[in-house]
């Protein structure tokens, strides 16, 4: 196989690797969360995230941005999708909401991004009546996926707050990531966004009184949470809204809890039930028609 053939097998595969990838997210909330607070676990994520960067940067010899707008450009953006989304989250998650919910309020985030390039016309995208029929697909697919899990008790005034607050977060940062970063390389991208969010997490995680517990658990969810994670999904997401449209991006993250829901039934012998199946298929088919209808567009 050609190289060139190689970089565009890889490239079509992004998507479905980043799928993969980002649905672990909840799984590692599992187990890592009793053992540690949420803001002193990302502090460390991040940290040791940015270190395994940095070293990749001087390994690899590659370009830092350039000027002092981009630099800020890529703060704003770390600490948006880094320590405003995960913050959000992992704090819901201790707050005793589900992961399944958390991935359905999150999941709500390709429909405020359509909402929002419709009302103002900004990233130079319109969203087509087919991507609006892909999008209603997808919301119901689910909704019918973690629908199960609302009105059970589980969502409290706080941990919905920090749900809604995580959807907005992850939202704004991507939409701003494509509206301002300019193109630059992934690894010193990912760097200054993930120092930029240690910044704004590590005061408030010394605020947390629960000491962080070593537990193999805690060990494996950190390994994962940062080579994978991190390193992986974050690096992928980054890439993937640096390539493509905003609304055809997002819409990717509705795959997520469809996803998250599949590897909870092979992990934890979690059920599926019919009215899961179904949202799987839905969720599937609305991606497909907001994805199909963006590159015909463009």
């Amino acid at each position: 196989m050609q190289p060139a053939q190689q970089r565009a097998l890889l490239i079509g595969a992004m998507p479905a690797l980043f799928v993969l990838i980002w649905s672990t997210g909840f799984i590692v909330a599992r187990y890592g969360m009793p053992h540690a607070p949420p803001l002193k676990f990302l502090a460390w994520r991040f940290a040791l995230s940015a270190l395994c960067f940095v070293l990749w940067v001087r390994v690899s010899g590659a370009a830092w941005p350039q000027g002092r707008a981009q630099w800020r450009h890529l703060a704003v953006t770390g600490v948006l999708m880094h320590a405003g989304y995960l913050g959000g989250v992992w704090a819901a998650v201790r707050l005793g909401i589900g992961a399944g919910t958390v991935a359905l309020i999150v999941g709500l985030q390709p429909v405020l991004t359509a909402v929002w390039i419709s009302r103002t016309g900004s990233l130079s995208e319109r969203v087509s009546a087919r991507q609006w029929i892909g999008l209603a697909l997808g919301f119901t697919g689910l909704l019918l996926v973690v629908g199960h899990r609302l009105g059970s008790g589980e969502v409290t005034v706080a941990n919905l707050g920090l749900a809604l607050f995580a959807l907005l977060c992850i939202t704004a940062g991507t939409l701003y990531q494509k509206q301002h970063v300019a193109r630059c390389d992934v690894r010193t991208a990912s760097a200054v966004q993930l120092l930029a969010a240690l910044a704004v997490t590590l005061p408030l995680a010394l605020l947390e009184p629960a000491p962080v517990q070593w537990h193999p658990q805690l060990l494996g969810a950190m390994a994962w949470s940062v080579v994978v994670l991190t390193l992986g999904g974050s690096s992928l997401l980054y890439l993937l809204i640096q390539r493509g449209a905003a609304t055809a991006v997002t819409s990717l993250l509705y795959l997520v809890p469809p996803c998250t829901a599949l590897m909870a039934w092979l992990l934890f012998g979690e059920s599926l039930s019919l009215s899961v199946l179904v949202g799987l298929a839905l969720t599937a088919a609305g991606v497909a028609v907001v994805v199909r209808a963006t590159r015909s567009e463009a």
